[in-house]
C-alpha cells in the first residue's frame, strides 16, 4: 500500500511536470510566431531600402551625367560642387523598429 501510494505521488508529480512543460512549449511557439513574423516585417523594410537606396542612386548617376552634358554645352559655368552643400535626410523616422510598430 506504501509503495503504491509513493508511485501515485511520483506519478502526480511527473503529470504536474508535464504540465509545466507543455505550458513552456506553448509559449515558445507564440514566441517563435511573434519573431517569424517580426523577422519578416524587417526583411520586407530592407528590400524596401535596398531599392530605394538603388533608386536614389540611379537618380544620383542620373543627375551627374546631366550635369557634366550641361556643363560642356552651357557657356555658364556653375560653381564647383565644394562650395555647394547638400543636406541629407536624416533616417531616423524611418528606422527598423519604428516601421515595425507602425505595422503593428
Amino acid at each position: 500500500v506504501e509503495k503504491n501510494f509513493k508511485l501515485e505521488e511520483k506519478i502526480t508529480m511527473l503529470q504536474q511536470q508535464n504540465e509545466e512543460l507543455r505550458a513552456r512549449i506553448e509559449q515558445n511557439t507564440v514566441i517563435t510566431r511573434q519573431l517569424s513574423e517580426e523577422n519578416a516585417n524587417l526583411q520586407e523594410y530592407v528590400e524596401k531600402e535596398v531599392e530605394e537606396k538603388k533608386k536614389l542612386s540611379r537618380t544620383n548617376e542620373e543627375l551627374l551625367w546631366k550635369l557634366q552634358e550641361g556643363d560642356a554645352v552651357s557657356p555658364v559655368k556653375l560653381p564647383p560642387p565644394s562650395s555647394t552643400s547638400f543636406y541629407r535626410c536624416s533616417s531616423e523616422d524611418s528606422s527598423p523598429a519604428k516601421v515595425r510598430t507602425l505595422r503593428r
